[in-house]
Formats: C-alpha cells, structure tokens, sequence
C-alpha cells in the first residue's frame, strides 16, 4: 500500500487548480537545463510557433509521442477529430526532425469500438511523408480482465522513419537467454542453427515484448498522479536503438516525463512538451530528484510531498476526499 499516494490529477481539476500554484512554467514558458541542455516548454504542440519556440533551429534524431489516446480519442473526440488533431501535431514532429529521423507513436485501440483509431490513424499516416517501419506490441504484465473477452495485455507501438535514420541493432537484444535450438540454415555445406551462427547469447525483443514490466504501483520509477505512464526500460530500448549519444530527442506529451528521464540516463538531450504546466512541472522534479537521490519515480511518496505536507488547504482536501493523512 502506498504511504502518499497522488491520486489521479486529471480526473480532479479541484486538486490540479490547488497544485498549480507549485509549478514553476505558465503556458509559453520554457525551463532550461544548464547541466545536459534537456529543455521543457509548457505548450500546445499542434502550434508551430510554440515548438518553433523550443527547438530555435535545431533538429532531432528521434521523436517518442505518447498522445492521450484514450482520454482524446473515446471520450472527447471522434475518430476523425482525433486523426486531424493528430495530423496536426504529425506534422510539426516532421518539421523538427533531421532529414534522417525516427519517430515511435503509442496508440492504442478500443475492443469496443473497432479498434478505434488505429484505422483512421494508420491511413493519416499513409499520407504523410514518414516511412513504416514496424509495428510493435508490448506486453503489459496486468491488464483490464473481463468474463466475457479475451483479456486486454498489450499496447500498441508505432516505428516510422524519415529518411535513412541510425538504427543501433544491439539496443534490440533482451536480457533473456537463448535457451532452445532451432532456425537452422545450411552455411558452407554444414547445417548450423541459430546458437552457432548467433552472435549473442540472448534472444532479440523482434516486435514483440515480453520481457519489460508495466509501471505499476509497487514500482520505484511509479510516479503517482500520472495515468499513461510509460515502462523506462521500454523508453531506453528505443533511445538505444534510434539515437547517438548528444543526439536531441523529443517528446510533444512529457506526462510523467519518462523520455526526459531516459535521456539523462543514455547522454541524450531531451527537447519536451505538455500542454499541462502541472506535467512540466513533475518532468522537471522526476529529474531534479533522479540527480539527488538517484531514485527514478516516487514509489511511496509524490512529486509534490514537501508541498502537500506544509499546505493546510492541500492537507486537508486530501483527508477528506480520498482519507489520505499527511
């Protein structure tokens, strides 16, 4: 059980608003790291102007988007508003990329509603400039289970190029031993199979994971208050495999800010973006506390303890909302 839990800051505007007031970037305000020169601006990443704002001529190698799929897609939006929001913000991840890029796009699909919006988004994709390369499926540890379905494990994960971009292919092997004989091939008239013509003992990820664990709770890089968080070591696999070190990586939907946290990690510069100052803020704190602590998330805390604990206003509406005691 959690000690201080943050409970989910995007279905609570009231605890949001009560926040707000610790978070250091307004909308069209940028943070910039003087250490690694990672940089965070609070904005809409459909306006050019704002990510024009960011980037200041300078190009990324590789671009990692987490769109509130879920949320924009199956709540707000229909599937064609949603694919033309997304054409939008497309089209400014094309713009700010080198000639020779990456870009990997979570999207997921709603069982029960055809598979929403993988059709539309696909076919928006078709017509862009971007190449497909693979479609990758990661494996969740948990998932929503029902009586009546099969159960839902997996999340959808989209690799698209810009030209003929680097693609660093140990990045692709598992900490996971060969442990079975097979794929054998005939090679200068002997037949060999894959632990003799393999050059490493463990098996490559392909374009399905099974090896990285979901965030969840009992995690230490879990970051309460955050509802899409993304697996670091699913981050750090594609950073790995599609980036140089120094290379500026970018991220339009920082959330919990993981691809930032990932970066300083790899000796990669992160360029990243939220439209939610209370997000900036947490990516911001999800670094400053990695550098102090070398801790990668809040496992039984929050990013916003010290404030909670001397703010009587946020004391007191979490007692008596959720019965979580500062």
């Amino acid at each position: 059980m959690l000690k201080h839990p943050l409970p989910r800051l995007d279905k609570d505007l009231e605890l949001r608003n009560l926040l707000l007031p610790y978070c250091r970037l307004n909308y069209g305000e940028i943070w910039k790291d003087e250490k690694s020169g990672h940089k965070i601006i609070c904005g809409d990443c459909t306006n050019f102007s704002i990510v024009e704002k960011l980037f200041e001529n300078k190009k990324a190698k590789l671009a990692i988007q987490d769109p509130p799929y879920n949320f924009i897609a199956f709540q707000t939006f229909s599937e064609e508003e949603f694919c033309n929001w997304s054409q939008l913000w497309i089209d400014n991840t094309y713009n700010f990329l080198d000639e020779n890029a990456s870009l990997y796009i979570w999207l997921g699909a709603e069982q029960k509603n055809f598979f929403q919006p993988l059709s539309g988004f696909i076919k928006l994709m078709s017509k862009t400039n971007f190449k497909s390369k693979s479609f990758i499926t990661l494996r969740n540890q948990r998932g929503y289970g029902t009586q009546k379905n099969w159960m839902s494990i997996r999340q959808e994960l989209f690799y698209f190029v810009k030209g003929n971009p680097v693609f660093n292919i140990e990045a692709e092997y598992t900490d996971i031993p060969k442990v079975l004989n097979g794929y054998y091939k005939i090679v200068n008239e002997n037949i060999t199979n894959n632990f003799q013509r393999s050059k490493s003992k463990f098996i490559r990820a392909g374009n399905v994971w099974i090896d990285i664990q979901q965030v969840f709770y009992r995690m230490e890089e879990n970051v309460n208050g955050c509802y899409a968080q993304k697996p670091l070591k699913a981050i750090e696999r594609i950073i790995k495999a599609s980036s140089n070190e120094k290379d500026i990586v970018i991220d339009f939907f920082s959330h919990s800010g993981t691809t930032l946290l990932a970066s300083e990690k790899l000796n990669r510069i992160c360029y990243a973006m939220d439209i939610e100052p209370i997000y900036c803020e947490i990516t911001i704190r999800r670094l400053e506390n990695f550098r102090e602590s070398h801790k990668t998330g809040w496992q039984n805390s929050n990013p916003f303890y010290k404030e909670i604990s001397l703010d009587y206003r946020l004391k007191t509406y979490l007692k008596n909302k959720y019965k979580i005691e500062y």
